[in-house]
């Protein structure tokens, strides 16, 4: 330990320069990585960027965003990945360069179509707003410096003048917090959703806003370019397609699984048929439980929801012979006897399983191939609404499929 620190002290006054190609831990990704990067590292910054994106998504549906126990989880999981956690933290060039690389890598996977842009800018907008929001007031000016934003903060003279005005202009703000904040001002044409809902003084076609809401501003601004971006990506993808070792990982990128893989062994014998129910209603994702429901009281599920239930249910440690039990007693309380069942269904149940057709021991259905596939029609009890099958409860990363 003792000597990589002297190492990196020696780098330093050699002029090591490499952390001036990522000044800051917070960007725009204005400009494409140049260098050359081996294909497992490109496979692996990809894959890790994806997992960070599908943990802020998630946490944005389960805790409030901004609230301490959404960054804390948030911060954990930055620092586990690897990726930068906090601004202008010194010797941290090899997490901002993953950074910097993993996000292109991704727009070139989630430039394919307009749902997966969609997604992509959502997560990628929330990351950027906690680390914004991490920024002290001397670093947000550094930043906005360095993305070309001019907005500058105005000077204590100017601010004790306006001070009324910015007092009755800006909700819920105090004389004293007035005093402490800093206030930008920032032409009209840029702060017009801040305008709209009368959150800003305006004075001479110029808003001033307080540091507090200067985020929102920042964050329309990156949107526009990160959208900008995409739309341009997707109009040089089939460049990039054309090579013959980046088009399988694209293609599996936008597609891809990462969370635990339920096709090891290791999984198997988890939960038993009799545990069932109870964890139906404890552990489930709600598009489950609605499934598990409409199965108990219906006797049946068409097609639709026998996959999703099925591999739901392997995925959580189900074993074949299990599954077939609990299929076969379900079906026969209600129309289907048990002959019937043994020519009609049990063969789908193995071929999950990997048992018949390709022998393929498939894993369970991703929420993003829930969500954008076979919707449901009438019968149907599978694909149970978007805004609720995100609401996962807490501590089920171990036994339930991450969304993708």
């Amino acid at each position: 330990m003792e000597f990589s620190r002297e190492k990196r002290l020696k780098a330093r006054l050699a002029g090591d320069r490499r952390g001036d190609l990522y000044p800051h831990s917070l960007q725009f990704y204005l400009q494409p990585p140049t260098e050359n990067i081996s294909l497992a590292e490109f496979e692996n910054f990809a894959i890790d960027r994806l997992k960070l994106l599908k943990v802020v998504e998630n946490l944005g549906v389960s805790y409030v965003k901004g609230s301490d126990e959404y960054k804390s989880r948030l911060e954990r999981e930055i620092r586990k990945l690897k990726f930068p956690f906090r601004a202008l933290v010194e010797d941290d060039y090899d997490a901002r360069r993953k950074d910097h690389i993993s996000h292109f890598i991704l727009r070139l996977a989630y430039c394919q179509s307009e749902d997966l842009r969609r997604w992509f800018i959502q997560q990628e907008m929330d990351l950027f707003r906690y680390r914004f929001n991490e920024l002290t007031g001397d670093l947000v000016e550094k930043f906005l410096k360095y993305v070309n934003l001019s907005y500058g903060a105005i000077s204590k003279e100017v601010k004790e003048k306006l001070a009324v005005q910015l007092l009755n202009s800006t909700p819920g703000l105090s004389g004293a917090k007035v005093e402490e904040l800093e206030f930008y001002k920032v032409p009209l044409q840029e702060a017009m959703d801040l305008f709209r809902v009368r959150r800003v003084y305006l004075l001479n076609a110029f808003t001033y806003v307080p540091q507090t809401d200067i985020v929102a501003i920042v964050l329309n601004n990156y949107r526009t370019k990160l959208s900008k971006a995409l739309a341009l990506t997707a109009r040089s993808l089939p460049a990039v397609q054309s090579d013959e070792r980046l088009q399988p990982l694209l293609n599996h990128l936008s597609h891809s699984y990462v969370g635990p893989d339920y096709s090891i062994q290791k999984n198997i014998g988890k939960i038993s048929l009799e545990h069932i129910d109870a964890l139906s209603v404890k552990s489930f994702p709600l598009c489950m439980r609605q499934l598990h429901k409409a199965l108990r009281d219906n006797h049946h599920l068409r097609h639709g929801g026998r996959m999703q239930y099925g591999l739901f249910l392997k995925g959580i440690g189900l074993t074949l012979e299990q599954a077939l039990q609990f299929w076969k007693s379900e079906f026969i309380k209600g129309k289907v006897d048990a002959d019937k069942f043994d020519k009609g269904y049990a063969y789908s149940i193995r071929h999950n399983y990997g048992k018949e057709g390709k022998r393929t021991d498939y894993t369970p259905f991703s929420c993003m191939k829930i969500i954008l596939s076979n919707p449901p029609s009438q019968g149907d009890y599978h694909d149970f609404g978007v805004s609720e099958r995100y609401a996962l409860p807490a501590g089920l990363s171990e036994i339930l499929p991450v969304d993708t």
